[in-house]
């Protein structure tokens, strides 16, 4: 039973606080009815030594209503308590481990329940509870003499996080420092509430950390969670969500809590919900393992079998029970359990012990039982019948299975802390003494958690034990897999490890039907080179894919951005590359006919002014005017040449002739046929009037007239050269599609449209006045002069460029519109070229070589013989003029 700790008088800790007063007050009115309702059971081992270490082990499972205590629990009560029981022996006898300093030990039984566990750890502050015993007096009067109570330095417990979150909030209190062996909570790790617990387990946290860390490895960014209500399953989510904001790239699609009483049907709505989202093929589970294997079953019931990725906490672990009979289901599951090793030194301790050699143990006797099912016999108590009866002689593990207790290994390590931090202390505070010292004496609970804290060795299990700043362990964690395709030995694979970071051998990794490729887990997919994000909003894991259209390349993730005028996307759109640049070349169809045309015009022209110099002094060539006719047939050659000078390659030579040839050619010429008709038009029109001829019709006035109006056009073009010198761009706003693959950048001259065509403007104006002047002349007698010939070239090229400017204009849109305007304007210039050859030279030229015979001098006429002409002319276009207008004269008939 629990030692009475004083009746009377205020109950007062040693810092005088009302809170510890009122604590304590309470807490002594539980432990006595405590003492009432637990009848005769034993309440704790003490084991004696120098320093005392406390123990809270769940001995036995929790009672039923108004009962505290029920069964023994074999392996998590007695393996366990025998574990400290075994280090504190292995301490004891180790020479370099605390020499001369004994230690023991009070150990107390939880019952597994949080409420009777913080009853019995007042057992641990009775010795610091300062009890007024004034009012106490032995028969004899003289004061009672009062034995001074164990003095525990320590706790080593408890086991449930419940458990050990009620009795830390006692002991921190008294000082006390607590290391626990299996409470995994991470709210036990808020150094300000639970500033001395420790615990050499990691907490739920870093198995949270972990889980983490293997999603991510997998590739998943969209998964959901499931969670047995409870402490366990929903503070492990908490963590694994908390952990996966803070370390970003994670989203959670579903978080859905598993009631403690589930409704019928109400697993199979769970796996309805999570289908909700069934990208999210990734569940993160911290289940117990009833639900666990209900949330298989439904999956399996739903025909879902392979579409679920389960990654288990270590409430699944490597156990056989929640995927019995839904192996399929589970196949590909990935799950934690933290690193554990079986400590060979504790079986051979154990399966020794018996009812003779481990009397210290008060509940081995009710484990005996209960471990070979028979019954002991105590003086003055019947064997019910059917009742086997111990002998004594049986033994653990022979007669018995035993397989030893997963977290025996941390209790152990839990004791070895203590007695490692004690062993520092004592070095540090009693140097050269042996035994405690009076400066350990008594041991100072906060120095005494600052060396706990600091303690760092190789472990039962060869790992290294050691705390953070918050008392927590490393995390160390085996990594499984469930595999049950391509093997012959199905079942749980280790493929990693965690210890503060992720080591997993993906190679060793299968999933449902043997698959090697992990399979998605992931709300949207990796959009294509050249695509960006469009996020949806409020979920930072799904997105939408846009293709950077149009000149735009991928700029980052999630914007586009237009290329440089001069560049053109990648055809993967990840950047720019240049604008291929182009020209017109001479073996484009575009180039052939008017090179052609061109060729042709140039030899015609030629053999014409070599056939009229080789025949300057014959009368054909001296009446078609040798000098103009010079003029003229230069003017046609130049317009056959700038065809060359459009179709070369651009540079500032070839761009200079461009402007200086483009219009000359046209200008010498039409400035030449305009002298003729402007000749041929004032002789007949001065002849009408008198016989006397008009001024400037001499060869030389006549070449002194042309000569002025060209220059004209060399003064424009020389300003122009002045003003803007001629270079070369590229144009990569002509050829620029929708579509980029066909942009190009055209190598051109520096000349729009407009100064094209103010180039040719003058030559314009010089043709249609010519043109006029043919209309005017168009009476004159074919006999005496070149009006006719001229009137049909001017009306023939006014047709030409007339259907030159809406093609020229037309295609201002088109793609191929440098290659069409080109191949436009070369052709009709040797088009109008041609005319003017082909109408004035052509038949002169044929009549000088063919009909020599017609070559002969014709008679002489005088300007007066002319202006004869000129009238009989003029009166013969008045009686035609009368005929039209209704008016004929009637001849008088001379025949009578």
């Amino acid at each position: 039973m629990m030692p009475h700790l004083g009746t009377a008088g205020p109950c007062l800790c040693f810092g005088s606080f009302f809170l510890v007063h009122f604590l304590c007050s309470l807490l002594l009115g539980l432990a006595a009815g405590s003492r009432a309702s637990s009848g005769t059971q034993p309440h704790s081992i003490k084991i004696e030594g120098d320093v005392t270490l406390g123990g809270l082990f769940p001995v036995h499972s929790r009672g039923p209503a108004g009962v505290p205590c029920g069964d023994i629990k074999k392996e998590k009560g007695i393996h366990r308590m025998e574990a400290m029981l075994y280090a504190l022996d292995q301490i004891n006898s180790d020479p370099d481990l605390l020499p001369n300093i004994t230690l023991g030990a009070r150990i107390l039984d939880t019952c597994s329940r949080d409420t009777y566990a913080l009853e019995q750890s007042l057992t641990f502050v009775q010795a610091l509870i300062q009890k007024d015993n004034s009012d106490v007096r032995c028969s004899n009067g003289e004061p009672p003499i009062i034995p001074k109570p164990e003095r525990v330095i320590g706790v080593i417990g408890a086991s449930a996080s419940s458990v050990s979150i009620m009795v830390a909030n006692v002991l921190r209190l008294f000082a006390i420092p607590q290391i626990s062996y299996a409470s995994t909570a991470p709210e036990l790790s808020d150094n300000n509430r639970y500033d001395f617990f420790s615990r050499v387990v990691p907490p739920d946290s870093f198995q949270a950390q972990a889980m983490v860390d293997i999603v991510k490895a997998m590739g998943w960014n969209y998964v959901s969670t499931l969670a047995s209500e409870g402490n366990y399953g929903e503070s492990g989510v908490d963590a694994f969500l908390q952990i996966s904001r803070e370390a970003g790239g994670l989203c959670i699609a579903q978080s859905i809590k598993i009631p403690r009483e589930p409704r019928p049907g109400e697993f199979d709505k769970i796996i309805k919900r999570l289908m909700e989202t069934s990208n999210a093929r990734g569940v993160i589970i911290f289940a117990n393992e009833d639900d666990i294997k209900r949330v298989l079953e439904a999956a399996k019931r739903a025909n879902l079998t392979g579409h679920f990725l389960f990654v288990g906490s270590d409430s699944w672990g490597s156990k056989i029970a929640p995927i019995l009979n839904q192996e399929d289901v589970a196949e590909g599951a990935v799950t934690i359990l933290p690193k554990r090793a079986s400590i060979e030194g504790f079986d051979q301790y154990f399966t020794s012990r018996s009812l003779e050699n481990n009397r210290r143990n008060i509940w081995f006797a009710e484990f005996w039982e209960d471990d070979f099912k028979c019954k002991l016999t105590r003086p003055g108590i019947k064997l019910d019948s059917g009742q086997r009866k111990c002998t004594g002689e049986e033994r653990i593990s022979r007669d018995s299975p035993y397989e030893q207790e997963g977290k025996v290994q941390f209790v152990i390590d839990a004791v070895y802390a203590m007695a490692h931090a004690l062993h520092n202390m004592h070095i540090d505070l009693c140097a050269g003494s042996t035994g405690i010292c009076d400066r350990m004496d008594p041991v100072e609970g906060r120095l005494l958690l600052k060396y706990i804290r600091a303690v760092n060795f190789n472990g039962s299990a060869g790992t290294g034990v050691m705390f953070n700043e918050d008392g927590d362990a490393p995390g160390r964690y085996d990594i499984f897999q469930y595999q049950l395709s391509n093997t012959t030995n199905p079942g749980y694979k280790i493929i990693g490890q965690w210890t503060n970071h992720l080591r997993l051998s993906a190679e060793d990794m299968q999933w449902s039907g043997g698959d090697k490729q992990v399979p998605d887990s992931v709300c949207s997919f990796p959009c294509e080179p050249g695509e960006r994000k469009r996020m949806v909003k409020g979920v930072p894991c799904c997105w939408h894919c846009e293709l950077c259209d149009g000149y735009q390349f991928l700029l980052d993730e999630f914007n586009c951005d237009m290329c440089p005028f001069d560049m053109r996307p990648t055809p993967n759109r990840t950047g720019c590359r240049p604008t291929p640049i182009i020209k017109l070349e001479w073996s484009s169809p575009w180039a052939i006919i008017p090179v052609f045309l061109a060729v042709l015009g140039i030899l015609a022209t030629t053999g014409v002014i070599a056939t009229f110099i080789r025949f300057n002094d014959t009368p054909i060539v001296r009446a078609s005017g040798r000098e103009l006719s010079y003029v003229l047939l230069t003017g046609i050659f130049l317009i056959y040449l700038i065809t060359f000078l459009m179709i070369a390659e651009p540079g500032a030579v070839v761009c200079a002739f461009r402007r200086l040839l483009l219009g000359l050619g046209m200008c010498i010429s039409y400035a030449a046929m305009l002298t003729k008709t402007n000749r041929i038009y004032r002789i007949f029109e001065q002849g009408k009037k008198s016989v006397t001829p008009p001024k400037f019709i001499s060869p030389t006035s006549q070449l002194i007239i042309t000569f002025i109006l060209i220059s004209v056009q060399l003064l424009g073009i020389f300003i122009w050269f002045g003003v803007v010198p001629p270079h070369t761009i590229i144009d990569f706003e002509e050829l620029r599609p929708p579509n980029p693959e066909l942009a190009r950048g055209i190598l051109k001259c520096d000349m729009s449209d407009l100064s094209l065509i103010g180039c040719l403007s003058y030559s314009m104006v010089l043709m249609v006045t010519c043109t006029v002047y043919a209309i005017k002349s168009r009476g004159v007698p074919e006999t005496f002069n070149e009006a006719k010939p001229i009137g049909f070239t001017m009306y023939t090229t006014c047709i030409i460029w007339l259907a030159f400017v809406p093609i020229f204009f037309g295609t201002a849109q088109s793609t191929e519109k440098m290659f069409i305007q080109t191949t436009t304007l070369t052709v009709s210039m040797s088009l109008s070229a041609t005319v003017s050859l082909g109408m004035l030279y052509i038949p002169k030229v044929y009549v000088i070589i063919f009909h020599p015979e017609q070559n002969v001098q014709k008679r002489k006429r005088s300007f007066k013989a002319v202006a004869q002409a000129a009238a009989v002319s003029s009166r013969l276009s008045q009686k035609s003029s009368d005929k039209q207008n209704g008016e004929t004269k009637v001849e008088p008939d001379r025949s009578q």
